[in-house]
């Protein structure tokens, strides 16, 4: 493996700033150097007696409040200053946000995910004051990225929309969660970081699973039962004499296609370059992953792994992938034709039947219903027009209560055929920029790692078809994340290729 040097900031004119006068690890090591001199310990000393205090005098709610304010100062500091830091800090947050906000009710801890993405976008452009680099933005897959954000902003104007303040508080997200690809691109510069986001990314996972094997075999924690108590809950969650399992996240829909993700991930890792134990690791995680992932009942997930590896055989022809593909085809399909009397199985072998699958016919005909709307709504029904901002601030329209059930049809109904077009376009962009790179790249562990995040979003955008698979949290960070990973590893390969070739340049020159 090539060794891809970090660049380190270099300020404008020479002048000493928070951001420059030392490389990220070395701040990091000093703040907590300091943080943990005498000095440091006593702070945190008082900090702690001015909590118990607080609670002692007013209530747990002002110990609460006390609380955020000593843990967030910190944080805001940590994201700001240490920009690589907060995006694991965003990436652990994002798998963990619906699991607080399910055991914590009635506080608005979604904001907590909207606040960090806000002080990684500030802490970006006040590094810009230093480091005026926007070579991030000359790609194909950033000048898409644009035309989508600047196409969702425009939709604010969209004069068949019944509900302003629906696109309000829709393009609040959407634009954000986009804006992130920018912001992941600039600051992953290493291979040493992108490593650093697969270990804490397959940790996340693996307490994911676990967690989700407690629900299957030791049932649900009293939060996660008063929940299900909703007539709603149990007409979907409830099937064939069993619960679909959600495990930290919103719902079985979101649990399995991050399993699907992470069980992609460790094939193409297993099937790559690394050493004989990490393969064999990698093996059993994707078996764990698979597993778990049936637990969610979720039919749109079970056909995404065989689309990834398709595409993986495609990518990768060659007589032993042939016979590999052949033999896991044939296992494959007595699986899917065998007789069994588990419910999972059985639920599992209906997705690759989807005419007798009562759901998918129920989604046909909706999809069915509301193609006129879609021909004659060239810019759609509005951003947001569907969903819980519509039945909030239009239930009036005829969009709220439209269940679109497919990422591919709500961006049909809400922005119409020509933002359907330019969501097509994105994606297609992103997964040529994948594939071609795949094949450009020369480093055998960036190629892996591009391959890997090319087979996850071509999955991921196979799954949008039957279900909501980028609106969720963590998957909507993700995606971007992903996304940013290719590009990164395509920039990378280019400047070392790039560095050795005029290394050996001035080698012939001298």
């Amino acid at each position: 493996m090539r060794y891809v040097p970090e660049r380190p900031y270099e300020g404008l004119n020479g002048r000493p700033n928070l951001f420059v006068d030392e490389s990220p690890s070395s701040k990091f090591r000093s703040f907590f150097n300091r943080l943990l001199s005498p000095a440091g310990l006593l702070i945190m000393l008082i900090l702690m007696a001015v909590v118990s205090i607080s609670i002692a005098t007013f209530g747990a709610a002002a110990g609460f409040i006390s609380l955020a304010v000593l843990v967030g100062l910190p944080t805001v500091y940590t994201v700001i200053v240490f920009p690589r830091l907060g995006i694991i800090i965003l990436m652990i947050f994002a798998y963990f946000i619906m699991f607080m906000i399910r055991i914590i009710q009635g506080l608005p801890l979604g904001t907590i995910m909207d606040l960090l993405q806000w002080l990684l976008i500030f802490g970006f452009f006040l590094r810009q004051k230093y480091e005026r680099n926007w070579k991030i933005l000359k790609t194909p897959i950033s000048a898409v990225i644009l035309i989508w954000i600047a196409y969702n902003l425009l939709q604010v104007a969209n004069p068949t929309t019944e509900a302003r303040m629906a696109w309000l508080y829709t393009v609040r997200t959407v634009a954000i969660v986009t804006l992130m690809y920018f912001i992941f691109t600039y600051y992953i510069r290493t291979v040493q970081y992108i490593r650093l986001i697969f270990k804490v990314w397959i940790s996340l996972a693996v307490f994911a699973a676990i967690y989700a094997v407690k629900q299957e075999y030791f049932g649900f924690f009293e939060f996660e039962e008063r929940e299900l108590q909703d007539p709603l809950a149990q007409l979907l969650l409830f099937i064939n004499g069993s619960w679909r399992k959600f495990s930290i996240f919103s719902d079985p829909v979101a649990f399995s296609y991050n399993m699907v993700a992470s069980a992609v991930f460790c094939i193409v890792m297993a099937l790559g370059h690394a050493k004989r134990k990490s393969k064999i690791i990698y093996a059993c995680l994707t078996a764990f992953f698979i597993t778990v992932m049936l637990y969610s009942g979720t039919r749109g997930a079970y056909v995404l792994v065989p689309a990834a590896m398709l595409l993986y055989v495609v990518m990768n022809i060659s007589k032993k992938t042939f016979i590999i593909a052949a033999v896991g085809g044939l296992l494959f399909m007595i699986l899917i034709n065998m007789p069994t009397s588990n419910t999972t199985l059985y639920r599992f072998q209906s997705a690759f039947k989807p005419s007798d699958d009562a759901s998918f016919n129920v989604r046909k005909q909706n999809q069915k219903m509301i193609q006129p709307y879609i021909l004659t709504h060239p810019l759609g029904g509005g951003l947001g027009a569907t969903g819980v901002w519509g039945v909030r601030f239009a239930p009036y329209s005829f969009l709220a209560n439209f269940p679109p059930d497919s990422g591919y049809v709500r961006v049909a109904v809400e922005l119409g055929s020509i933002g359907l077009l330019l969501f097509c376009i994105m994606m297609y962009t992103i997964l040529h920029q994948g594939i071609t790179g795949y094949f450009n790249i020369r480093d055998p562990e960036l190629r892996t790692y591009c391959l890997a995040m090319t087979l996850v979003i071509f999955a991921l955008n196979i799954g949008n078809y039957p279900q909501e698979a980028l609106v969720q949290f963590p998957s909507n960070i993700f995606f971007y994340l992903f996304v940013a990973i290719v590009s990164a590893c395509i920039r990378m390969d280019k400047e070392e290729t790039k560095k050795e070739s005029e290394s050996t340049l001035d080698m012939l020159l001298s």
